[in-house]
């Protein structure tokens, strides 16, 4: 009894090994060289609850539980094509130019996502803007339908934060 014991662990060991094996932690990281002074780039991109002023694909978000930019915020996402995506803000740091936030739930096509957003100093009235992740696809099973893939999560987060990152250099270098 026991061998068969051991056996069906050993077994269940395994395929959930394979479970976690086939949906990998996935990392995407955009960056864009802003010519303003890191500072000026920061008062444009710092509000948890200001991604709708600069993100192309966001019409409207919300901080629905909590106060915008302390730890523990969730915001609420309105995309323009009516879906919609519920975000907590992990980590501020407004010395640091940098915050940290992870999806409860949404529509992008991911799972246990976490991302960083930071501005830095990168010479003389220039800013480097970095928007990075991990996260796994949302389908985790062995599996996935194509638009459901590693290749379809990286693709749509990469383009998710090139976007944004695209319209933030334009604002702020407009004004």
């Amino acid at each position: 009894m026991k061998i068969v014991r051991s056996i069906a662990l050993v077994m269940l060991a395994a395929s959930s090994g394979l479970s976690f094996a086939a949906a990998p932690v996935l990392k995407v990281s955009k960056s864009v060289i802003v010519h303003a002074e890191p500072g000026a780039v920061w008062e444009k991109a710092r509000d948890f609850d200001g991604l709708a002023r600069w993100h192309p694909a966001v019409a409207k978000d919300e901080i629905a539980v909590g106060t915008n930019n302390e730890v523990g915020a969730v915001r609420v996402l309105t995309l323009r094509d009516g879906g919609t995506v519920r975000e907590k803000l992990l980590g501020f740091d407004a010395k640091h130019h940098r915050f940290r936030y992870t999806i409860l739930e949404g529509v992008l096509p991911v799972s246990a996502y976490t991302s960083t957003l930071s501005v830095k100093a990168a010479g003389k009235n220039r800013s480097k803007v970095t928007w990075s992740g991990t996260f796994k696809r949302k389908n985790t099973g062995p599996n996935p339908a194509a638009n459901e893939n590693d290749a379809t999560a990286t693709k749509t987060m990469g383009s998710v934060y090139q976007a944004g990152l695209d319209n933030l250099k334009k604002i702020v270098e407009t004004k």
